[in-house]
Parts: structure tokens; C-alpha cells; sequence
């Protein structure tokens, strides 16, 4: 998606190189994004008609801010409907609608067009109107329909994303009901060039020192995909070589950035190898993929045709990647906006992570900085009115590429790319719209994990977590250790993650996963090292805030919380209660099923207690420890 930055920064900036990695760069691709207002409520779920083919014929000019055109669409009728109705801004003038040849009657209801259908449509019944209309777009700010100038040269570009189709072509704003098929036909001055979706199939001179553009698209496409531009672009191609063969990506530059734009273009080369080799091959191949330069920030991953208001190497894996994870499959809602973006951003931080190692930490760090910079947030949008909601940058965005990160640690790598790829070559949503739970559906067959727990914490719930780890080892090795998590959000009291540690001395390391299932968490296991330093999640797999590691001396282990030592036990073992305690301390042993073993109550003073376990069978346990002022549970194996 786009964004805005300072056009004064634009052009120079395609003369710099642009391969390394901008901390700034993923709040300029989120942007600002409150150029449309949300629509009006249509009359029911699709509106009871399914679209099929849009044919847009269009005249502009880009020195002036207008539009002319005849719109026809195909559709099917899901249940009988004697009005059917479209979206279109009110200050657009409609001068006839036609059905069959035959001139209808129309209703103008703020944004809605209606059209009565006299005889009505029937359920399965196949028909099409044609819509004849022209004026002066709204100017909704950074919106939907922008003249402008490059170097006194004018151009005229559409942005439709979310809510803005409808400023500047009759149209039906669904996400759920994409048309099968696309023509668009623009006119325009003698000199000028459209960019739009698809093959170009024709440029015809009208004789009249115009020439009119025929773009032709036959894949399904969602409303706010569908767009042109147009100005006196100049034209050069990048081959990629995939294995089901070249794909050309056609590139419509400004002609005084042609030089810089040849020599940028390139990095999307590996960038779509990539996304191939990982998800599959690119949808369009038979068509194109292509760039056309836009007075803008960022970019708008319009259908095989990217429209870029620069060549940087982020930009270009980000708007590429939507052509796979927005427009492939597309959010079925609003809501689910993070299926688009969060992958979008996913996405190139993986073109890091494969093709620019070097940056591959730096891009996290960041990445984490901006998800934890407030403590609150869902990455489910949680209001589609709000576009900047819609479009936030730390939510959306960054926390929703984040959450994928951390899928693919608790999946590992096999299952979570596997997962993926179904979801995009589901039939079902291939080319079509999913919902989240669709694609938790695919990610856990994958797995063969539930992962309804994952995704209530880190889709639904807000915030994130933080972590205190207390350790200590003694003289044999033995390690004891303990893990607190703190949450900076009530809606989740606590995320159950597998924690990475790495534990290094002596010229050897190690890394340790710990089983993170509680809150306050005991740890023992043996080393044949003696450890210097122990550092969390090295590798930054977690989204979590401010975390610190802290070594105590052994006996005063765990910051006032209760350790095993020996765990495994044989027969006996000593409870290090951290805190010195005096007074009775109650001590319940559980088998898996909650089943109580065994019951100690005993008076205790100082920091230990020996545990004398004779007589109980050899298994997992759990040892419930209960203070006056608090209780801990901790794992026990008995040998």
C-alpha cells in the first residue's frame, strides 16, 4: 500500500542508491491513507448480484482534472432484484444508463447510483448495464483521482484504496466479489502513454491528436485494483527468469528519471525469484508485471502494475509481494487487512533476510522498536470507518508482519512456508477473498497444531510481552533458571511461546528452548560448561518489549521464587525457596491429570527445605508450593 513523503525528497532520490535498508520506509509505504470516506451500507450481502466483466472506455487529459466515460458491467443475479445499484461519487453526472440498448431510468442517492430493472433479474440470470457519465471527481485530499505536474509535464493518476473507486468510475465496492474479467480503453492527448492492468493491446490514433490506450486483464481483480495513469512516460523492460519461464516487468518512468530508474529496477529481479521459490510462482505470468512512476511517497499494488512514487529496494519487495498476498488472495474484509499488509511487509523482510543478510537484524530490531513504541493495539482492525485505522503502520503493518515471524518460529520453517502456499493455491481463495480464520485453518493442517490459543494473543488480543530471566549454576553445572513474563496489555495476561536462549563460557554455547506455559517459571537442566553469559531470544524470533537477564548466586536463586535441585529426582530433593522464609509451607504433589499425591504441610526457616520422595512412582509431576503470600507451581520428574 502507500504512503506519503516530501516531493521535494522524490526525484533527487532516484539518483542515490537505494538497496539498504530505511528505518523510516515502512511508515511512508503505510502513509497517510485518509483520502476516501466509508461508504454507504449497500442492500445486503453482495448486493444480490455478482459482477463478471467491467469494460471501462474513458477519456482524460492530464492537465485537467475530469473525466468522461461509458462503464458496462456483466454480472449474474444471486436472487431476484428490481433495483440494482453502484457505487458513484454524487458529484459525478450520469447522463444515461443503458440496458440491452434500451435507456433505463436511474436514482442518485448520495454515492449510490440505482438503477430499477424492469423485467426484473432473476436468481442465475446473466445481463449487463451500461453507464454513461463525466465530471470533476471529488478531491478527497491525497485521494483517488490526482492531477499534478512532473517537470511541467502533467500527469493524472487513480488510487482507489480502500473506499475511492467510486470517485472516479461506477463501480461496486465488494471485497468479496471480484470480476472475472477487465477492459480498460483510455483516451488520451497525442504524446501522452497509460499505464494500466494487464497486456497492452492496442494504442490507436483517433486522427484527432489523441490515442486511445486498450489494456486488457483476464484475471479476477477487486474494485481498488483496477486503475490507470497517465502522462508522457517513457518505457523500458526487466526480464525475470522463473522456472515456468521469463516474466517481463514492464516499467513506465518519468522521462528525466529514465537513467536512474534502469539502474534500480533491477533489485526486483531476486525479489520476484524469491517470492516464487517461497509461495509459489507469480499469478500474472502471462500478462506482465510492471511499475509506472506516480507523484507519491510510496506505492499502490495495483493488479500487475504497480504504481511507485520511488525504486527504493523495500518499496519495490513490498508492492511486489501484494501481487501474491492482496491481490492473489485478497482480505475478505477490511478487518482482515493485515492478510494484505502484514504479508506485504512479511514479505521484505524476508528479501533482508535471503538477499541482504547484512540487514537482516537491523530490519527486525526496527520492526520491533515500531510494534512496541505503545502498549496497546490489535493487529485486527478493530474499526474499517477509520482509514488511518485501517492502514496503520505499527498494527497493520509492522505487528502483522511480526505475528508471522513468530508463526513461523512456532510452526518451523518447513510447515509455515507449506501453510502458505495452500492458502494462496486453496481453489476456494485462490483469486478470490479470505478471512483470517481461513487462513489459521490452512497454517494449522500444515502444522498439525492448534493454534487458536496463538492467535487470540497476538491477532485479537493487544500488546505484548516482556521478560525477566533470573539464572545461576553451580559447581557440577547444574543450571537453574527462571522465566517471568509480564504483559503490557490486560486483554492477554500471558503469551505461551517457546523462549530462545542462548548460553554461552568457556568457548562453548548452546541454544535452549524453554516451554514457556506459565507466567512464573522454574527451569533446571545440566550443562558441560560453565556459562559466562545468557542472552534472550538472540535471533529476536518474539515480539516482546524491554527484557533482562540477571545471574544470581547459587542459594539465593530465582529473585524470591522456589527452585527444585535435583530435577530429576531420585529420592529426595532440596526446595530452594529463594526469599527466607519462616513459618509453614504447604507442599501438594499432582500427577498430569491434577490427581494430589501427596500433601506436606511443615514449618520451615531460611531458604531451603529437603522434599523427601520415597515411595512415589517414577513419572511427571507437578509440586505446588503455598506460602502465606504466594503460591508457585514447577514441574518435578521423578526417576
Amino acid at each position: 500500500m502507500r504512503g506519503l513523503l516530501c516531493l521535494a525528497l522524490l526525484i533527487p532520490a532516484l539518483s542515490m542508491a537505494q538497496s539498504c535498508y530505511d528505518k523510516e520506509l515502512i511508515h511512508t509505504i503505510a502513509g497517510r491513507e485518509g483520502h476516501a470516506p466509508m461508504p454507504k451500507a449497500g442492500n445486503g450481502p453482495g448486493r444480490g448480484y455478482d459482477v463478471t466483466y467491467h469494460r471501462l472506455e474513458l477519456s482524460v487529459d492530464p492537465a485537467v482534472r475530469a473525466i468522461s466515460g461509458v462503464v458496462t458491467h456483466h454480472f449474474t443475479g444471486l436472487l431476484a432484484l428490481d433495483t440494482i445499484e453502484f457505487d458513484l461519487a454524487g458529484g459525478l453526472v450520469v447522463s444515461e444508463v443503458l440496458r440491452n440498448g434500451t435507456t433505463l431510468d436511474f436514482v442518485r442517492s448520495d454515492d449510490v447510483l440505482l438503477v430499477p430493472l424492469s423485467p426484473a433479474l432473476m436468481a442465475d440470470q446473466r445481463d449487463s448495464l451500461t453507464i454513461l457519465y463525466s465530471g470533476v471527481p471529488p478531491n478527497t485530499g491525497f485521494g483517488s483521482f490526482v492531477q499534478s505536474q512532473h517537470q511541467g509535464a502533467p500527469i493524472l493518476w487513480t488510487l482507489s484504496q480502500p473506499y475511492g473507486a467510486r470517485d472516479w468510475w461506477p463501480c461496486k465496492q465488494d471485497l468479496g466479489d471480484k470480476a472475472d474479467s477487465l477492459d480498460v480503453w483510455v483516451t488520451v492527448p497525442e504524446g501522452d502513454r497509460v499505464a494500466s492492468n494487464g497486456l497492452l493491446a492496442a494504442e490507436i490514433p483517433t486522427g484527432d491528436g489523441r490515442t486511445t490506450f486498450h489494456w486488457k486483464h483476464r484475471y479476477p481483480i477487486a474494485y481498488y485494483l483496477v486503475a490507470f495513469a497517465t502522462t508522457n512516460y517513457a518505457s523500458y523492460s526487466d526480464v525475470v527468469p522463473l522456472a515456468e519461464g521469463q516474466v517481463e516487468v514492464l516499467n513506465y518512468v518519468f522521462p528525466e528519471n529514465l537513467e536512474a530508474a534502469e539502474g534500480l529496477t533491477q533489485d526486483l529481479v531476486p525479489q520476484m525469484q524469491l517470492y516464487s521459490e517461497l509461495f509459489g510462482a507469480y499469478s500474472f505470468a502471462d500478462e506482465k508485471y510492471g511499475h509506472a512512476q506516480f507523484l507519491w511517497g510510496g506505492g499502490m499494488e495495483h493488479q500487475t502494475m504497480s504504481f511507485m512514487g520511488g525504486f527504493w529496494y523495500e518499496l519495490l519487495a513490498h508492492e511486489l509481494a501484494h501481487q501474491w498476498f492482496g491481490n492473489t488472495v485478497t482480505c475478505g474484509s477490511w478487518e482482515d487487512v493485515w492478510l494484505n499488509e502484514g504479508f506485504a511487509t512479511y514479505l521484505a523482510m524476508l528479501s533482508y533476510e535471503r538477499l541482504q543478510p547484512e540487514e537482516w537484524m537491523n530490519v527486525k530490531n526496527e520492526r520491533q522498536r515500531i510494534a512496541t513504541s505503545a502498549p496497546d493495539g490489535s493487529v485486527r482492525c478493530t474499526d474499517t470507518t477509520s482509514v488511518s485505522r485501517i492502514f496503520s503502520s505499527r498494527l497493520s503493518y509492522v505487528k502483522g508482519a511480526y505475528v508471522l515471524h513468530m508463526l513461523r518460529w512456532v510452526c518451523g520453517d518447513s510447515a509455515f512456508f507449506a501453510g502458505c502456499q495452500n492458502y494462496l493455491h486453496d481453489p476456494e481463495l485462490r483469486f478470490a477473498s479470505a478471512r483470517t480464520a481461513q487462513f489459521i485453518a490452512h497454517m494449522e493442517l500444515a502444522s498439525g497444531r492448534d493454534l487458536s490459543e496463538f492467535f487470540a494473543d497476538w491477532y485479537v488480543g493487544e500488546g505484548f510481552p516482556s521478560y525477566a530471566i533470573t539464572w545461576t549454576q553451580d559447581i557440577d553445572g547444574m543450571v537453574q533458571l527462571s522465566v517471568e513474563q509480564t504483559t503490557s496489555h490486560p486483554s492477554v495476561p500471558f503469551y505461551e511461546m517457546p523462549v530462545p536462549l542462548h548460553i554461552s563460557g568457556n568457548g562453548q554455547d548452546t541454544l535452549i528452548v524453554l516451554d514457556n506455559s506459565e507466567p512464573d517459571q522454574a527451569y533446571q537442566f545440566l550443562l558441560p560448561f560453565q556459562a559466562e553469559l545468557v542472552v534472550f531470544d538472540p535471533d529476536l524470533h518474539l515480539l516482546s518489549g524491554p527484557s533482562r537477564v540477571t545471574k544470581v548466586p547459587v542459594g539465593s536463586f530465582g529473585n524470591g521464587r522456589p527452585l527444585l535441585y535435583p530435577n530429576p529426582v531420585r529420592n529426595a530433593t532440596t526446595l530452594f525457596l529463594g526469599d527466607a522464609v519462616q513459618g509453614m509451607v504447604e507442599l501438594r504433589l499432582s500427577d498430569p491429570t491434577g490427581r494430589l499425591v501427596k500433601a506436606i504441610s511443615t514449618p520451615v526457616q531460611g531458604r531451603e527445605l529437603d522434599v523427601d520422595l520415597q515411595g512415589i512412582a517414577s513419572g511427571q509431576y507437578v509440586l505446588e508450593v503455598r506460602g502465606t503470600d504466594r503460591t508457585v507451581r514447577m514441574p518435578l520428574i521423578k526417576e
